[in-house]
């Protein structure tokens, strides 16, 4: 078990393989009780759906499903205003838990939604994906976006329990599984150099996604960002070193319209751009940036864009979260496990290091 810390509350977080049986016990210790509203999407819902309502059943929580359409153009305003609807006509009260099944995007939608509905009602995070578990189902950043920007609508509301059933993650197909490690490789470029080295050496292991090896990374990796959360759970600083690779992410993924490129495909290009324009501004060693590049490409993920409009992505980093006094904050590398924030950075070397990305 994983213990984080939060202004408004502490949760834990409970990873295992084969956890979500265990679903309804850990709630109660929670001191959740009351009826449960599960939120999952079309690809997870059918797989495990019934399997969670079961299971909280068993345990005499009565449980209902909805399910939203996979992807990312369902972190919506409007998909929140169905949820809504949804928990009215149920009559959902302010002692409901609202659960998210599913992926980061059903996390995120899910917990704007609770954090929202009767000013607040209680949040259990069940990630699904391997991104979610590692990175975006701890933390209570929770939204929706907007279509000029990635999460630009949201809160910090903290879920009251994580359960991670790491038995999960054999069911997802291999780009999704893939690219939920370069949320993992991140964190071991930014506050975990030797977590580095079992991503090298054991990469087959961890793509066939062995039981004991799978739990122990994914817990590894939820116990790092648990640790930053607890430290800095609003962004003031700490919790900024975690965006590296997401200003150029969060901005490949609005162009593209939130459909055809995934968030850790998008994020694994941003990293390579973060590493390339640390290394033109003298910031970031070239090995660093070439140890980084062989990972990805072991995991199978992409390091370029080719085709994307480097004027349009320019643009959509303009009105991103991370901006402060009109001046875009860098999250950079001087070294594996020593990430640097700079605003200093000229807009001709970004568009350039791109136009090499993108192609043009």
């Amino acid at each position: 078990m994983i213990r984080v810390t939060a202004d408004k509350g502490a949760y834990d977080i409970h990873c295992k393989w084969g956890a979500l049986a265990d679903l309804a016990p850990h709630m109660r210790d929670a001191g959740l009780s009351g009826t449960a509203f599960v939120v999952t999407d079309s690809n997870v819902g059918p797989q495990f759906g019934e399997r969670t309502l079961a299971a909280l059943d068993a345990h005499g929580i009565t449980a209902a499903l909805f399910t939203i359409p996979a992807g990312e153009a369902s972190k919506s305003l409007d998909t929140v205003r169905e949820i809504y609807d949804w928990l009215l006509d149920h009559r959902a009260e302010r002692s409901s838990a609202i659960i998210s099944l599913g992926g980061g995007v059903v996390g995120d939608l899910t917990g704007f939604v609770a954090s929202s509905y009767l000013r607040g009602v209680p949040f259990v995070q069940c990630p699904t994906s391997l991104l979610s578990m590692v990175d975006a189902s701890i933390g209570g950043k929770v939204g929706v976006d907007h279509p000029r920007g990635k999460n630009l609508i949201g809160a910090f509301y903290p879920p009251r329990l994580v359960v991670q059933d790491t038995s999960l993650l054999a069911s997802l197909p291999s780009r999704s599984l893939r690219e939920g490690f370069a949320e993992a490789i991140k964190h071991g470029l930014i506050m975990d150099p030797p977590m580095l080295d079992i991503l090298e050496h054991d990469a087959k292991r961890l793509l066939s996604v062995e039981p004991e090896l799978t739990t122990e990374l994914v817990a590894r990796n939820a116990a790092l960002k648990a640790k930053v959360v607890s430290e800095d759970e609003r962004e003031g600083g700490l919790r900024m070193t975690l965006n590296y690779g997401h200003t150029i992410g969060h901005a490949i993924e609005a162009v593209t319209g939130y459909t055809s490129v995934l968030h850790g495909e998008a994020i694994s290009v941003g990293m390579m751009a973060a590493a390339a324009i640390g290394e033109r501004i003298g910031v970031t060693p070239p090995a660093i940036a070439e140890r980084q590049r062989r990972l990805f490409e072991l995991y199978g993920l992409p390091m370029t864009m080719p085709g994307l409009n480097t004027s349009a992505v320019m643009d959509a980093t303009r009105i991103d979260k991370k901006v402060a006094g009109k001046k875009l904050r860098w999250v950079l590398l001087e070294d594996l496990g020593r990430p640097v924030i700079r605003d200093d950075v000229p807009d001709d070397v970004v568009a350039d290091v791109l136009r090499t990305l993108f192609g043009g």
